[in-house]
């Protein structure tokens, strides 16, 4: 059996358990179904252990192989355009279907709707860490005071800046530094892929036991005026990401079995790690193998994406917005559309790299919109399944980037 069959039958046995015994409502197989996550959370503690050092060696030998510093500007140039575009073309595509979708749905008319648990001390938590998140403190944060911290922590937006100013160094080091620096970095990145391999084989148990507790306990959040929520965010993040494969085949050139084929691994990670992070060695692997697109092109611009690039900023905008409005009674217009759509696309690049960092961004639009910011609250109480169907849609965008830069690198001339 394919590894990714396997992961895929894990998978589906992962739901289908944890959906009877959350049918079952029985407390010893909810303890049951507890005692298996910790060999997940090892799991992805293994794939996101080979992440620094494979980014940090992606983005060295992809910049630093490249003696030629235009065609590396060129190339942060497009991918920079590409992400826009379909950041732009997601929200033309999502906004009038999740507004027509919400127009067919009878509006709740009170604004005494019951919250959900824990949404006030969520709302307490976002508008208590609002005044951090301005544009300055994003901007001063960019450059590391110390990379080895940023690794540590994790800051990966600061650790990819530090990392590409230290591979144009390296361009213009000597021609003896360079080549042992760029052939260290490379000897670094194919032992991590090996590693990886090692981690994926492990997957069909990995995404079994992270799974099966979500689906045992997630069910019970699927009813009333939330799982509706829930619902309309995972059909738009579905529907999005099977968009994204006639878009491979028409914008980038790659049939649709073969983008499939080659986003399937970083899918089955992202959707059971709800991390775009880790889905980056699964990318990587599809990138090389099944798409063979140039690892100098790979190199630069996956690291990127899984960065700072978030695909279904639209989708979460858009669908989040609609449902705080319709929960509290407040009407949204053309006005407020359009402030939405535009800040989808343009300020989720300025998300702080903590969590619930795209959350913070969103208190501003809400008050901008008129809409209370406790509502936001609502959304992070439920965001476990939404951020699962989020997540696999970041993954597949970033893939079908790299594939759009990839052909936009051939296509122009230097």
């Amino acid at each position: 059996m394919k590894s990714s069959v396997a992961v895929l039958v894990a998978l589906a046995l992962a739901l289908v358990a944890g959906a009877a015994i959350a049918a079952s409502a029985s407390p010893a197989l909810l303890h049951a179904a507890d005692l298996v996550a910790p060999l997940g959370t090892l799991w992805v503690n293994a794939i996101r252990m080979t992440v620094i050092p494979l980014v940090v060696s992606l983005l060295i030998t992809g910049i630093a192989s490249t003696r030629n510093l235009s065609s590396i500007g060129r190339m942060g140039g497009r991918t920079l355009a590409i992400f826009v575009a379909q950041l732009i073309a997601t929200a033309l595509i999502v906004m009038p279907a999740a507004v027509a979708v919400f127009a067919m749905l009878p509006a709740t008319g009170s604004i005494r709707a019951p919250l959900p648990e824990g949404a006030a001390a969520a709302a307490g938590q976002i508008t208590a860490a609002e005044p951090g998140a301005g544009f300055a403190n994003w901007l001063t944060s960019l450059v590391p005071q110390n990379p080895i911290a940023a690794a540590a922590t994790g800051a990966m937006l600061p650790l990819v800046v530090f990392t590409i100013l230290l591979a144009l160094a390296i361009t213009q080091s000597p021609a003896a530094s360079r080549e042992r620096l760029v052939g260290f970095f490379e000897a670094l990145c194919d032992a991590m892929l090996q590693l990886v391999r090692w981690v994926v084989a492990l997957a069909p148990v990995g995404v079994f036991a992270l799974i099966l507790p979500l689906a045992a306990r997630g069910a019970a959040g699927l009813a009333g005026g939330v799982g509706l929520y829930i619902a309309i965010y995972s059909i738009g993040c579905i529907v999005t990401v099977l968009l994204l494969y006639p878009a491979a085949a028409i914008a980038g050139g790659v049939p649709v079995r073969q983008f499939a084929r080659a986003a399937l691994p970083g899918q089955l990670i992202a959707f059971s790690t709800s991390s775009s992070i880790a889905a980056l060695p699964g990318l990587v692997e599809g990138a090389d193998r099944d798409l063979q697109i140039d690892s100098s092109v790979s190199g630069f611009v996956l690291p990127l994406a899984v960065s700072v690039f978030k695909p279904a900023a639209p989708v979460t905008w858009t669908v989040g917005s609609l449902f705080v409005a319709r929960f509290y009674g407040i009407p949204l217009h053309l006005p407020e559309l359009a402030i939405i759509a535009f800040a989808s696309v343009f300020l989720v690049f300025i998300s702080p790299g903590i969590p619930r960092g795209g959350f913070l961004v969103l208190a501003p639009l809400f008050i901008a919109i008129g809409l209370p910011v406790e509502g936001i609250g609502i959304l992070i109480a439920v965001d476990a399944i939404p951020d699962i169907f989020a997540t696999l849609l970041n993954a597949t965008g970033d893939l079908l980037a790299t594939v759009l830069v990839a052909r936009a690198m051939r296509t122009t001339p230097a």
